[in-house]
């Protein structure tokens, strides 16, 4: 038996991923090289363009891991495990990530590739569009924020200079506002060019 009538098969000839019936094809998962099935997914063309460009990846398409993440398949869970790291500053996979138990072979597989967030322990600090800060940039303040234990509203538009990156918290920076020194959530800020 081949190896797509074996994953046809085994996944009712849906994406093993998001569920979907459309132009499935077999997806090998790096850096794996093998048609064992276990170290494949029958999956859908959404599916293998975001896992393979992380640029054109949709969050929202990304929910149907609450679902998948559970699956017996090493290859499955593998894949899981890859995309909740990539959208982890998302909010919603940092909990699902938490909760998926991968054998320790599956997680040298999982982390193989090197798309890891957990860089050497580094906290990376990004904005409200996915762009990296570093210490001492400027940012854009994308809406009225109140300040706790200040009489003011720090205004929508304003620019926030040499910003500080608060240890351990990649939600979280430091900057002067209003001559105040404040804490601004990361999701409420935009780099400035």
């Amino acid at each position: 038996m081949s190896l797509e009538k074996d994953l046809n098969t085994r996944s009712n000839s849906t994406c093993e991923i998001c569920g979907s019936t459309n132009d499935l094809s077999v997806f090998v998962v790096p850096p794996k090289l093998d048609s064992n099935p276990d170290y494949n997914v029958l999956i859908c063309p959404t599916c293998k363009t975001q896992i393979q460009d992380p640029s054109k990846t949709d969050p929202n398409h990304w929910r149907c891991l609450n679902d998948c993440m559970w699956s017996e398949i090493p290859a499955v869970k593998v894949i899981s495990w890859r995309m909740l790291n990539r959208l982890r500053n998302e909010g919603w996979p940092q909990d699902a990530l938490e909760m998926l138990y991968l054998d320790e072979e599956d997680l040298r597989w999982a982390k193989a590739t090197g798309e890891s967030t957990e860089d050497n322990g580094e906290v990376k600090h990004k904005d409200s569009n996915g762009l990296v800060l570093i210490a001492g940039d400027t940012v854009v303040l994308l809406k009225d924020l109140d300040v706790k234990g200040a009489n003011f509203t720090a205004k929508r538009g304003t620019s926030v200079r040499n910003i500080k990156l608060v240890d351990n918290n990649p939600g979280q920076i430091e900057g002067k506002v209003e001559g105040q020194q404040i804490v601004i959530l990361t999701q409420f800020v935009k780099k400035s060019s």
